[in-house]
């Protein structure tokens, strides 16, 4: 027993063809004794290469069928030589396990096949689907004594079995079922010596995973023949010879392999071959294996040494994508890449192809053809030697950038200090401690003054990494040389890649903008002299927002933004009635899909994964409604990795949600509000608000503080950076009061003209909020610190049209009950009025010159603008350097939930443009 363990463990091993253990007795074939010392050669044929089995099994196999698991050429049989044909003549194709994953599946690839109308075939095959890792855990099992292996290796033989029993009849089942039980026989037998040595080598290992390819590859080639068409099958340990290079990989030998298919193609013509995937020899005919995403690598090779026209890989999605559709919705689907571009993407974590796939067919220009199995209508992605130049559909620039990919968890490694700049081979003995220690590393960044270098490698790797670093420059570090090893955790990086970013102008500009926009910190920046790709760094929780920003900002996806809707009051209702009318034309006509992700009110909210549905949102409400939670509220809409923007929308009057402004914008999240507490409360919080919007992407924007609806704000922000200098602000800017005053005429007294403002809805349930003059204090409050005042509330005196007597009435009820007991003064006022000429009005003023602000009651000329007012109008006028003999006036209605609701709407649109939505 020590000796079989010792030959398994080690191939070097002197170990006899024959070996013994006890009541047992094993013998093996060619293919296993290359992985021992020749042994005196056996009475059979070479080509008979069956795996080791007990002699009795072994002589009843040899008695039906010798082709086993390599060949269907029969023993004794020498065709004719026949001069291997080369060129366009050819088409590759490799199915995956997924396409061979069944019967039914292996019927569709074979109609594929036969529908191909090239003159020559050549088809790779993949173990069918789930097979090799059933594979790799038979040997586990065995090397850990588990005899559960046994049952495993049963379930092994009864998918294949009953697959064949699906697809063949007659010879054909027949001969595939006595090859199947032979190999499950000679599998059992080493996977016994195995469970008794308690270990395999790399070289066992491969041998008994290839069977997978060995079995579907028969299979196939089976169901060809039976639709009447001439067929063969190789299996390519016989042809492909590699080296291997170690990190897991391995050199094809193209001469020698070239060498080998001429000698197999002359004893096996035909016009469509079934060749296994994966599996190949070492040049001691060693069977091994072309290790990850092999099965491609073995048909990008054998279309290199058929110099074929194409190489078609076929599997279950519709090409390549422009980024992961998993993560953006949006990706589309890109008709072309050249090979440069697809080794990008792929090496970046693209689901494209392992980049090795691609070296084998460069050499000869073949392109590589990405096609979907299970949608044969798509025409897939091709990827060739220069990517075509006219637009792919769906693209809003000409593709510079053809696509982004992602890789997650890694870690960043910072090592810095002044000890490094102009001193040579610190890079290199950095790098040869990372080597040591067996690291990856996948992106490197040094900045030019070479005070520092960064890179990332695999966050399980980072530990060992950091660990060599602090051990070969522990004397550095002593000495102050080197300041430190820093260790930045739980990072992704972001890749753009493109051939044409190399040629274009501000690829990069507009890349790191849409970041920024998207209030994502880079962390790390690197970018090769090709231009090939952009790679950036960035936190992990950052990444998926990040790839949709950047691609949103490249393809006509469109501008996505997450809503959160606070209030769903009067104006609240009324936005999202309005978003419901509007969302279609939105989509349809300028991209932009705006996603009400959450609204709540002071006592509930209702939440939605995908966006609610706006038709209905009040009965959903009441149906799944959940008791209100701000911060579970704020976290579920801004935590929705798959949208890039976040904008919560206040349309309370609350100072408390206001207060929460300053966090919002800190965590990237914009904030659009017609509540006027932020603006006007103290000027401290204020002048902290409007500094760090100024610092930041974050947007705040509150138009409809002042004059709903009415372009105030941004008439005003307009003048001043435009270099003009207001002088003054004054209007009437309060709905409620100018339709108050404006019906105050003839006989009619204050408190009916009230009555009936409160009546049609004009004033708020107690009219005392608007007769006190506060909620005018505020806009001209923040009409002055838009100036450049710096005051406070209480800095600007007001004229209030509350009684003092009235001030504390116990209800609005009781207020309009009393009311008509004061008219008296206000008509003395009119009648004053209209005697000199003149109305009363109730205004604001700023007044900039003087730096202080007043809100009076105030009579004006009636040909004064302001006298032409009618129903709730505002008006506002701006006297500036410019505008000093004839002041800008904008006019037009200044309350109500409609037009306050519009302006919110406007402000939510402009966020969207400032986003990249097409304006």
């Amino acid at each position: 027993m020590a000796s079989l363990s010792s030959a398994i463990s080690n191939p070097a091993h002197s170990l006899s063809p024959t070996a013994f253990v006890p009541n047992k007795i094993f013998y093996f074939s060619n293919q296993c004794r290359a992985l021992l010392p020749p042994p005196p050669p056996p009475h059979r044929s070479p080509t008979c290469r069956i795996g080791f089995v007990s002699g009795l099994e072994r002589q009843k196999a040899l008695k039906t069928h010798i082709f086993a698991s390599v060949t269907d050429t029969p023993v004794g049989t020498s065709p004719e030589k026949v001069q291997l044909p080369k060129g366009d003549s050819w088409s590759v194709h490799k199915f995956g396990g997924t396409c061979v994953g069944s019967s039914e599946r292996i019927k569709n690839v074979a109609e594929i096949v036969l529908n191909d109308e090239s003159e020559r075939k050549f088809v790779v095959v993949s173990a069918m689907s789930k097979v090799t890792d059933m594979m790799y855990d038979l040997i586990y099992k065995a090397q850990s004594r588990d005899e559960s292996y046994l049952a495993a290796l049963d379930a092994v033989l009864v998918k294949h079995r009953s697959t064949a029993i699906d697809l063949l009849d007659g010879d054909e089942l027949g001969g595939f079922l006595s090859a199947l039980h032979h190999d499950i026989s000679n599998l059992k037998a080493m996977l016994r010596a195995i469970y008794i040595a308690g270990h395999a080598t790399e070289s066992f290992t491969d041998f008994v995973v290839g069977h997978g390819e060995l079995w579907s590859a028969q299979l196939l080639a089976s169901v060809v023949r039976k639709n009447g068409v001439d067929c063969k099958w190789m299996d390519t340990r016989e042809v492909l010879i590699v080296n291997p290079t170690g990190s897991d990989q391995v050199d094809p030998d193209f001469e020698v392999s070239g060498q080998r298919l001429e000698k197999w193609y002359s004893k096996n013509p035909s016009k469509t071959i079934i060749a296994t995937g994966f599996i190949a020899s070492t040049p001691q005919d060693i069977p091994t294996t072309l290790k990850r995403d092999g099965s491609d690598f073995s048909a990008a090779i054998m279309g290199a040494l058929f110099k074929a026209g194409q190489v078609t890989i076929w599997t279950d999605v519709d090409g390549v994508y422009s980024a992961d559709p998993r993560k953006v919705s949006e990706a589309v689907i890109l008709r072309t890449l050249s090979y440069q571009e697809a080794w990008e993407m792929s090496y970046f974590g693209a689901n494209v192809l392992h980049p090795r796939t691609i070296i084998p067919v460069m050499r000869y220009d073949i392109p590589i053809i990405i096609r979907n199995v299970f949608n044969l209508s798509a025409p897939g992605t091709k990827i060739c030697r220069s990517s075509a130049t006219e637009d792919e559909v769906g693209q809003s620039l000409e593709s510079f950038v053809r696509g982004f990919a992602t890789i997650d968890n890694l870690a960043l490694v910072n090592v810095e200090g002044t000890g490094m700049a102009g001193v040579p081979g610190t890079a290199s003995a950095i790098f040869s401690a990372v080597k040591d220690v067996g690291a990856n590393v996948i992106m490197i960044s040094q900045a030019s003054s070479e005070h520092s270098i960064c890179f990332a490698v695999p966050e399980k790797e980072v530990k060992a990494v950091s660990e060599a670093l602090q051990s070969r420059f522990r004397e550095a570090l002593n000495a102050g040389r080197l300041s430190q090893v820093q260790v930045i955790p739980n990072c992704s990086i972001l890749a753009a890649v493109g051939q044409k970013m190399a040629s274009t102008p501000g690829v990069s500009a507009t890349l790191f903008n849409a970041l920024a926009k998207a209030n994502i910190n880079v962390r790390a920046i690197a970018q090769g002299c090709s231009e090939y790709n952009i790679t950036v760094v960035l936190k992990r929780e950052d990444c998926i927002r990040a790839l949709r920003a950047v691609h949103s900002r490249f393809y006509l996806s469109r501008t996505t933004i997450a809503m959160g809707i606070i209030g769903p009051g009067l104006i609240g209702a009324t936005l999202l009635d309005q978003l419901r009318d509007q969302a279609a034309t939105l989509k349809e006509e300028f991209n932009i899909d705006l996603r009400v992700m959450g609204i709540t009110g002071s006592r509930t909210m209702l939440l939605s994964e995908t966006g609610e549905d706006l038709s209905r949102w009040r009965e959903l409400q009441k149906e799944k409604g959940e008791p209100a939670d701000m911060e579970k509220f704020v976290q579920h809409v801004h935590g929705n990795h798959f949208i890039p923007n976040t904008v919560l929308v206040d349309c309370t009057a609350d100072s408390v949600i206001a207060s929460h402004y300053y966090d919002w914008l800190r965590k990237g999240i914009h904030v659009v509000t017609p509540n006027k507490k932020a603006n006007s409360g103290p000027l401290d919080q204020y002048l902290k608000l409007r500094a760090l919007q100024r610092q930041s992407y974050t947007h705040y924007f509150y138009e409809a503080t002042v004059g709903a609806g009415l372009p105030i704000i941004n008439t005003l922000q307009g003048l001043l950076e435009t270099g003009d200098k207001i002088l003054r602000i004054e209007g009437i800017f309060s709905g409620t009061l100018s339709y108050i005053f404006n019906n105050f005429v003839g006989r009619r007294t204050f408190s009916e003209v009230v009555a009936e403002a409160k009546q049609a809805g004009f004033t708020e349930p107690d009219p005392r909020d608007d007769l006190s003059g506060t909620d005018v204090c505020r806009k001209v409050i923040i009409l002055a610190r838009e100036s450049g005042l710096k005051l406070e509330l209480s800095d600007i005196p007001v004229e209030s049209l509350v009684p003092e007597s009235l001030k504390d009435s116990a209800s609005a009820e009781e207020f309009m009950q009393k009311l008509p007991q004061f008219d008296h003064e206000l008509t003395k006022k009119r009648q004053i009025a209209e005697e000199a000429g003149e109305v009363l009005r109730y205004v604001g003023v700023v007044d900039v010159v003087n730096q202080k602000g007043v809100v009076k009651l105030q009579a004006y000329k009636n040909d004064h603008p302001f006298a032409q007012l009618s129903g709730a109008d505002n008006i506002i006028a701006f006297t500036t350097t410019r505008y000093k003999d004839q002041p800008l006036i904008i006019r037009g209605p200044g309350a109500g939930a409609e037009v306050t609701a519009g302006g919110v709407f406007s402000d939510i649109l402009r966020l969207a443009s400032y986003l990249g939505a097409p304006s």
